[in-house]
């Protein structure tokens, strides 16, 4: 099935305001180039009778070139050739949306007329109003309850996997249970188990790779804590909706990492006790970890537990007991108004839902030229897409090449892992609708190019 012929079927499935969208969108952008594809092609006799855009050459994949590897393509650079724009599908860090970026760039305009955060004093008055003015925005954003308290901490996740069972386990004896559905969560009940007595449910197959989610049948009732992690992005799965346990249950102590404000949090109803992410993804600058923690749950930490994981001690000191990242706190204050203006955590969801739809599509109706190994839908990430080209290294390697010649990075990049058997096609929140139709146009193209 070819890529418009998707856009068709997506159109004739469609309803209400999503129908009249998908209908904008083939009158003003994908029928006229139907019509001028003689001239999108310079005349040449190409065959594509489902051309996409206008300017249908400039996406077309040229001739494989002889590459070493060595290339910056293939050794993960971020940085394409002078001159072209960037399209940045990195894991993390990542861009942030342009216009807050922008909003960024002004703080050190010679012309503002206040010192930049980068500059103030972490007590000073000026900056206070900052972190107050972020605190509210986060807590509106993502409409987080009185009942709870938002920090800005140090250590990333991996302070979090140590934080968690320091803050909510008194001593070593007191059980959690850990829900493992990849490598960070794997990785965060390593950590925990120097603090606690892990319960560990895992969904991990015998070659070590992860395609499905644990059960919570077996969840220990006697635990401080639940733990899981939304959205494991080196396996491409996600939880799209937190269980709903209850009141009765142990809290859920939740890493949000790569997916928080993509979508909703019912923060009630799944009991959420604790839940952390790291900027780098989705809000701000790496730097700064956002945690938010119910505040029945502050002042049960270890003794073991050091001040600056402590989160009665920050809750204390008003997110200052230690220098916070002043920067990064405004950075995310930013990132969290223009997510409110563009009309809130329930849009960025939808946005999501779309880019995610068109990648799995060209993916799923590609016949096997391009694979992913969730076959299960319902857990597929919406954030991070891993697929395979062609079954074949060379034609990978030809394939990452071009895109970085475009402008498009961020596919193959270094991890702690290595660079898997997978590429990956992060879809945070400051990479837009657009930057995934232009990769999954050439995706169709290179497809049709390479079989």
């Amino acid at each position: 099935m070819s890529l418009s012929t998707t856009f068709i079927r997506k159109l004739s499935t469609s309803t209400g305001s999503c129908r009249s969208a998908l209908q904008q969108r083939w009158s003003s952008s994908i029928r006229p180039s139907l019509d001028g594809l003689s001239d999108a092609t310079n005349g040449e006799n190409f065959e594509y009778k489902d051309a996409p855009i206008n300017g249908i050459a400039s996406l077309l994949p040229p001739p494989s070139t002889k590459y070493s590897n060595d290339h910056p393509a293939l050794k993960g650079s971020l940085m394409p050739p002078s001159g072209v724009p960037v399209k940045n599908f990195s894991p993390g860090p990542t861009c942030l949306p342009a216009a807050v970026e922008a909003e960024i760039k002004g703080l050190f305009d010679e012309t503002n007329d206040r010192m930049c955060s980068m500059y103030l004093s972490h007590r000073s008055p000026e900056f206070i109003d900052i972190l107050n003015s972020t605190l509210h925005s986060c807590r509106n954003a993502m409409q987080i309850p009185d009942n709870y308290e938002i920090l800005f901490m140090h250590g990333g996740g991996h302070g979090q996997f140590a934080a968690a069972a320091l803050n909510l386990c008194s001593n070593k004896d007191d059980k959690a249970t850990y829900l493992v559905n990849g490598t960070w969560s794997r990785r965060a009940a390593e950590e925990g188990s120097k603090y606690c007595t892990p319960t560990v449910i895992s969904s991990e197959n015998e070659d070590g790779s992860f395609t499905s989610n644990p059960s919570l049948d077996n969840i220990d009732a006697d635990s401080k804590y639940i733990y899981l992690c939304s959205n494991e992005t080196f396996n491409g799965i996600e939880i799209h909706n937190l269980p709903k346990l209850g009141p009765d249950s142990p809290p859920l102590v939740v890493d949000a990492s790569s997916d928080f404000t993509t979508k909703p949090v019912d923060w009630v109803e799944s009991n959420v006790g604790l839940l952390y992410a790291c900027a780098s993804k989705n809000i701000g600058h790496p730097g700064v970890t956002m945690v938010v923690i119910r505040k029945d749950l502050i002042g049960k930490q270890s003794p073991m537990c050091p001040s600056i994981l402590c989160y009665d001690t920050n809750v204390k000191g008003g997110n200052l007991a230690n220098t916070i990242a002043t920067f990064n706190v405004e950075v995310i204050g930013i990132q969290m108004k223009w997510m409110i203006q563009q009309g809130g955590v329930d849009e960025m969801e939808r946005r999501s839902i779309a880019k995610a739809n068109m990648l799995y599509d060209i993916i799923d109706y590609s016949d096997g030229f391009y694979t992913t190994p969730l076959e299960d839908k319902s857990i597929r990430s919406r954030m991070n897409v891993p697929f395979t080209v062609g079954n074949n290294e060379e034609i990978t390697k030809d394939f990452l090449l071009q895109l970085w010649e475009k402008g498009i990075v961020g596919l193959r990049t270094v991890t702690p892992f290595g660079v898997g058997k997978h590429l990956r096609a992060s879809l945070y929140n400051g990479v837009t609708e657009d930057y995934v139709e232009e990769l999954v146009f050439f995706m169709d193209k290179f497809m049709h190019n390479n079989r």
